[in-house]
């Protein structure tokens, strides 16, 4: 896989996969992602997240000629995660983000990136959670909209609200109601407004992506002279990875 810097490429998984899939991808695991896989009280749960940072794996070990079990990866003090010795670190900026049955990854080069997924339950999209953690401008669009377009804008704004934080790599230290971001149907996702004024608002650019149904999500990406590209990881190693453009949404 090559990535030039107006490249951003989204990868779109399965966590569903086949006991054997997922002792190979555990395999691949590094001492401190394993014993991370053990405090997970259910068993589905566990093998979601060896799949998820498996994946993980064999998609930059794709882009850096490397086997996956060598990456290496560093955490900042919010938990990002970046690579840390394999050669390439410099350039390659990633993302990744999982919920209920489906991961997605973000890669690029040499400009930051967040990416954000989340099952629409019906009981998350609620009136309270949005005004704790929601703008008052955000909240304000959210009520005056009809009932039935409620959930769908709610997690319109929480996936860009998640992504956006993501890329900035200051996870909840940045709280969610310092900014806002665009939410009613049929709008382009954008950010709107954030601390730091119009400058920094207009340094970022948001994409929202459907990658599947009942799913959210959305990408934040620093800039705006980029293409996305979506990819699908087949679940069986036997299998290529497929091109695909499903994932972009019209907004």
């Amino acid at each position: 896989m090559t990535l030039s810097s107006h490249d951003v490429h989204v990868w779109r998984t399965s966590l569903e996969l086949s006991a054997e899939h997922v002792q190979r991808l555990r395999q691949t695991l590094a001492a401190d992602e394993i014993a991370r896989a053990e405090r997970f009280y259910f068993e589905r749960d566990r093998q979601h997240f060896i799949v998820a940072r498996g994946v993980l794996r064999m998609i930059l070990s794709r882009y850096l000629g490397l086997d996956p079990s060598q990456l290496e990866f560093s955490y900042s003090s919010y938990g990002k995660p970046a690579l840390a010795t394999s050669p390439g670190k410099d350039w390659l900026r990633f993302n990744l983000s999982h919920s209920h049955e489906l991961a997605l990854y973000a890669i690029t080069y040499g400009r930051a990136v967040g990416i954000d997924i989340e099952y629409m339950r019906d009981k998350v999209s609620s009136e309270a959670i949005a005004e704790h953690y929601f703008s008052p401008r955000e909240v304000a669009e959210l009520r005056a909209l009809p009932v039935y377009s409620q959930r769908d804008a709610f997690f319109a704004c929480w996936t860009r609200k998640e992504a956006y934080i993501k890329a900035r790599g200051e996870g909840l230290s940045f709280p969610l109601d310092y900014f806002d971001v665009s939410l009613v149907p049929g709008e382009p996702a954008a950010l709107l407004r954030t601390l730091g004024g119009p400058h920094e608002a207009s340094r970022w650019s948001l994409q929202a992506l459907t990658p599947g149904m009942g799913y959210a999500a959305a990408l934040a990406v620093e800039g705006h002279d980029w293409r996305l590209s979506c990819w699908q990881c087949a679940p069986s190693w036997s299998e290529s990875l497929d091109p695909s453009r499903s994932m972009l949404s019209g907004s």
